[in-house]
């Protein structure tokens, strides 16, 4: 199916305590963070359906941040846009990460990331202690040397794997030099929720159109509900429609954009897609009854983080000649990132068209409402 639809988690918490100013400027610069990476993935592959964790790429650069210096550090800050160096943007995430694992009738959401560092490496006390205490992070000693003991640690997950079918967007890349990595980083997120609207079990086979005008028939659920709406215009004068589907228990939801024009293909909205007019379009949602089309759907799939970061201009890190990572042990430490976000729940979370108020068969977007401290766990 062809590529059709983009959608993003958001989860809803209470802001943390500081500046307004700062956490609104982080707010936006987080979304629009999230916002490039999936551009990048989607340009750097050539899926038709995609499913990335933002969340699962930014945590392992926040944990280097710790220990990286000189020139290695000047382009993680670069890339990411914040240097968790700076004490209160580093407490603004530690609190973010702090209420975003959590359980509740219904809902499960957890997040962990595994540094497995060679076995016999000294570690500065400093970063240890920062690890400890960053978004359920953790140490773990390992033989890297061994061959393929990276591919196993990031395929197995290791001693701290979460609950999930198994890991969707892993980012590791076989052979290129891992054997000889001193520092493994490990990144899972997993999302499980129920509707808080539930779909009719009656499932149907219905008429779907891709977006090169390809006709199909898919498993298409249905649902008569009171939802969040609106209709909005994009900065290109492209009109589109945006609806909020909210999951049980937790503040979490998922926002579809689509097209209105059929004619109007979704690439030539996702340019546009920006951090500012997310948070507008979501602020003015109205509630409307509405019928609910959607697929039924599950997506699995690949893609390279590290080239994604060479193109961000992270090029040192994977070097073991110019490696900076003094802050964590040895001044030269080459380091193998593994991007891994595990996506295990019926609602849908792909690039696929998605159908609600008579059926639009062409292609449309999926982001979340703007609450006040929103966070991208996964984009589809």
């Amino acid at each position: 199916m062809q590529s059709l639809l983009l959608a993003l988690f958001l989860l809803h918490t209470c802001p943390p305590g500081g500046t307004s100013n700062l956490y609104e400027d982080l707010t936006l610069l987080r979304t629009d963070l999230a916002l490039r990476l999936y551009r990048s993935v989607a340009t750097a592959g050539n899926q038709t359906n995609l499913v990335l964790s933002p969340a699962g790429a930014f945590i392992p650069l926040e944990l280097l941040q710790f220990g990286a210096r000189g020139n290695t550090g000047r382009q993680l800050a670069q890339a990411l846009g914040y240097t968790v160096h700076d004490p209160k943007v580093r407490e603004w995430l530690r609190a973010i990460y702090a209420v975003l694992p959590s359980t509740s009738p219904g809902a499960k959401l957890e997040l962990a990331c595994t540094l497995y560092v060679q076995t016999g490496t000294p570690l500065t006390p400093c970063f240890v202690e920062q690890v400890s205490r960053w978004a359920n992070s953790s140490l773990e000693l390992a033989n890297l040397r061994e061959p393929n003991s990276t591919a196993m640690l990031a395929n197995g997950w290791g001693p701290r794997q979460i609950t999930g079918d198994g890991p969707v967007g892993s980012t590791w890349e076989r052979g290129g030099g891992a054997e000889s990595a001193q520092l493994v980083l490990v990144s899972t997120v997993s999302f499980q929720s129920a509707w808080r609207h539930q779909f009719s079990s009656d499932t149907q086979l219905l008429p779907f159109t891709c977006a090169q005008g390809l006709a199909l028939e898919v498993p298409m659920m249905y649902q008569m509900a009171e939802v969040n709406y609106g209709q909005f215009q994009d900065p290109a004068g492209h009109q589109v429609g945006v609806l909020e589907l909210p999951y049980l228990g937790t503040a979490a939801s998922l926002l579809l954009v689509l097209p209105r024009d059929r004619d109007t293909p979704l690439s030539h909205i996702e340019p546009h897609l920006t951090a500012s007019l997310l948070h507008a379009w979501t602020a003015s949602l109205k509630r409307a009854r509405m019928e609910v089309f959607l697929p039924r759907f599950r997506i699995q799939n690949h893609f390279d983080l590290k080239h994604i970061l060479y193109s961000w201009g992270v090029i040192d890190i994977f070097d073991p000649l110019r490696a900076n990572l003094k802050g964590i042990s040895a001044p030269h430490v080459q380091s193998e990132v593994s991007d891994q976000g595990s996506l295990c729940s019926s609602p849908p979370s792909a690039r696929q068209n998605l159908m609600f108020q008579n059926p639009p068969r062409r292609p449309l977007v999926k982001l979340l409402p703007p609450p006040k401290t929103p966070q991208f766990l996964f984009s589809i």
